[in-house]
């Protein structure tokens, strides 16, 4: 995989589950809440990691999301470092069940069987909708800020 391929997973799962319009973040609060918090603690204790970093944390969540959605494994592994390996384990543990055992536990127990492709799509859409919008705000603010 080159790096026009791994960056292009953005476009691609914009237009597979759609992206939170400017000024409707507040509907998905409750999700960006925590993605935002973790990647903020993660930021604290890690202050090396810039928006760059953040920006491959992202692609590389994505890439994670659809290989458990589309049961392919595609090879981004060449693009992780420690920093965006950090970041993108605080992305996906606020809604992945594989980094978050919690999550799996309350899946299970609610009958919810991401085994089946539609359940997974609708599980998948809102976290994708998320990480797409951090995506665009973190571009927005490199552009006026820089880097950090």
């Amino acid at each position: 995989m080159n790096y026009q391929q791994f960056e292009r997973i953005s476009r691609e799962m914009g237009q597979r589950y759609g992206k939170i319009k400017k000024g409707e973040e507040e509907k998905y609060a409750a999700m960006l809440f925590p993605m935002e918090s973790n990647l903020l603690k993660t930021w604290r204790k890690h202050p090396d990691s810039n928006s760059r970093r953040l920006d491959e944390a992202i692609l590389l969540a994505l890439h994670t999301v659809k290989s458990r959605t589309d049961s392919e494994t595609a090879d981004f592994k060449k693009y992780e470092t420690d920093d965006n390996k950090r970041l993108k384990h605080a992305l996906l543990s606020a809604f992945d069940p594989i980094e978050n055992k919690e999550i799996k536990d309350d899946l299970e127990e609610m009958g919810i069987n991401l085994l089946d492709k539609d359940s997974t799509y609708e599980f998948f859409k809102v976290p994708v909708m998320c990480i797409l919008r951090i995506r665009d705000s973190v571009k927005h603010w490199e552009k006026e800020m820089g880097n950090n």
